[in-house]
């Protein structure tokens, strides 16, 4: 009792504090289900850019990790961004170092490769690309690159070569991707599926080919709610995040939600994203910190593959 009143009262003074700094709290799919409730909005990445460009409010506070946050402040540059623990980082963000990018380009200069940049990665590779994507978008992105230059596709190889099934365009592709989808295996989708025979299957872009050739549907996030609901199936295998089956429990709750194991665990939590809990968000919400802050001129060079992204994306 003493620990849900305590709940109670800590989601009561985050409500009062986001009125009194005229905030509005966004939040991945991926966030834990407490800060997800009290969430204005909780999407994919392509659904919280939208919402961040749109938002009238004064201050961001962004339940995610650090790359999501940098792209709310590079479309509000004079807004107040917050993010509730400055160390929720990306294993995507951290395989592409944006001077080790930069070298390359240079190294390839002769190549005039025209970049795409998945979202999950710095402002500083946002800043050297020339249109960023998301797993909801990366398809219709492609298919509108210019035929005449090479594309390089920066940080997710996994995403990028389903992309390229999809597409049938050729690109090269990063050598990046995300800790917590390559964990999933062949074998541990094997055996679960042994264990609910008629199961239908939904995975992310970001696993590796041997899952998603096992997937009755690859998608994003945000298209895997839609997937559940129109499925004729009641159990339903969810091949990503752990957080993101408390979003579609609450939006298709007839179904039997069955998280997809790895060879470690029954599930696969991100350790970053994770990080943001209640009470950092409280705080974070007191002290208007920590802040996302970027230099000017990345913002800005930044700004511009991000906004031809969302409007590619109408």
């Amino acid at each position: 009792m003493a620990s849900n009143a305590l709940s109670l009262d800590l989601k009561e003074e985050i409500l009062r504090l986001k009125k009194e700094k005229n905030a509005i709290i966004l939040a991945h799919n991926y966030q834990i289900g407490e800060i997800q409730d009290i969430a204005d909005y909780v999407g994919d990445s392509l659904g919280l850019a939208y919402k961040a460009k749109e938002t009238d409010a004064d201050v961001i506070a962004f339940c995610g990790v650090h790359f999501i946050a940098e792209t709310a402040k590079i479309v509000n540059p004079t807004k107040t961004v917050i993010l509730p623990d400055k160390d929720a980082g990306c294993s995507l963000e951290q395989a592409c170092p944006a001077e080790d990018l930069a070298a390359f380009l240079e190294e390839h200069k002769s190549k005039n490769y025209y970049v795409i940049a998945y979202i999950n990665c710095s402002g500083g590779v946002k800043a050297l690309c020339d249109v960023i994507c998301t797993s909801g978008n990366a398809v219709r992105i492609v298919e509108q690159a210019p035929e005449d230059r090479p594309i390089l596709f920066v940080p997710d190889q996994n995403l990028g070569s389903w992309v390229m099934e999809q597409t049938g365009r050729k690109m090269d592709l990063w050598q990046g991707a995300c800790y917590v989808h390559v964990e999933f295996t062949r074998q541990a989708i094997r055996r679960i599926q042994e264990e609910y025979p008629d199961a239908a299957v939904v995975a992310h872009p970001e696993c590796t080919y041997a899952v998603r050739i096992l997937a009755d549907e690859v998608c994003s996030t945000e298209k895997m709610i839609d997937f559940c609901r129109k499925s004729n199936k009641k159990d339903i295998i969810v091949v990503t995040e752990s957080g993101m089956l408390h979003r579609i429990k609450k939006e298709v709750p007839e179904k039997n939600l069955i998280p997809g194991p790895t060879d470690n665990c029954a599930c696969a939590d991100c350790r970053y994203m994770k990080m943001n809990t209640m009470e950092k968000l409280r705080d974070c919400l007191v002290n208007l910190s920590p802040t996302v802050e970027m230099p000017e001129e990345i913002r800005k060079r930044a700004e511009l593959p991000l906004l031809r992204m969302l409007e590619q994306s109408k």
